[in-house]
């Protein structure tokens, strides 16, 4: 059975008012998020097609794959975008106790560490599947980190969905201050190699404007 939804709704954002599902703002401004990666090729591509159109973009990252691929991760940093933890093992927080899941989460503050000399002032922090439990919400903001949901997401790791389909999750959902989820993986590159490029476009035609997280 399938648990996502599109396009978060007031209500979802007002009872989970501790997380951050959009960023208001006065501008054209929205942001671009990818999940799961770095991936050799995947995360390569997305970083070319992102460079070639002067776009910056966050990217929440797991820590098996930073410690698979550091240098993709330096190459993230090194172009300007910004980075946050998506645990070191993509753990489903419903199914993790409280301090796995923390232990977890350290883990992937570790190989960070030892792989760039990265450092922001905003620790952020998106959890796998979007699933937590209270008591982990809680801990983890206590550790200082912004808990970052979405507003608009892809859908592009539903294999079951056309690339169309994926595409017009997005672009009719689309405001200011919006939070777009991506997932730099092989499983949603297929759609993703036909999204991104369109979105990207769309929001250049609509005078949008891309920034980090």
């Amino acid at each position: 059975m399938k648990f996502y939804w599109i396009k978060t709704n007031w209500i979802i954002k007002k009872i989970f008012s501790n997380y951050i599902w959009d960023v208001s703002n006065t501008g054209k401004t929205v942001y671009l998020t990818f999940d799961d990666g770095p991936i050799p090729e995947i995360t390569e591509w997305v970083l070319d097609e992102l460079r070639n159109h002067n776009v910056k973009a966050t990217f929440f990252c797991i820590g098996t794959n930073i410690e698979k691929n550091p240098e993709i991760f330096k190459r993230i940093i090194r172009e300007g975008h910004s980075v946050g933890n998506h645990t070191f093992n993509h753990l489903n927080g419903w199914e993790t106790s409280t301090n796995a899941y923390l232990e977890n989460i350290k883990a992937y503050e570790d190989i960070k560490e030892n792989t760039t000399d990265y450092n922001s002032n905003s620790k952020i922090f998106r959890p796998p599947y979007g699933k937590l439990k209270t008591a982990q919400s809680k801990a983890i903001r206590k550790l200082g980190y912004k808990i970052i949901m979405w507003d608009v997401l892809s859908a592009d790791f539903d294999t079951t969905l056309s690339k169309e389909q994926c595409l017009d999750n997005v672009l009719p959902n689309i405001k200011p201050g919006s939070i777009i989820v991506f997932h730099d993986s092989l499983k949603a590159f297929k759609n993703l190699e036909y999204v991104l490029p369109k979105t990207i476009a769309f929001l250049k035609e609509n005078k949008f404007n891309c920034d980090v997280l």
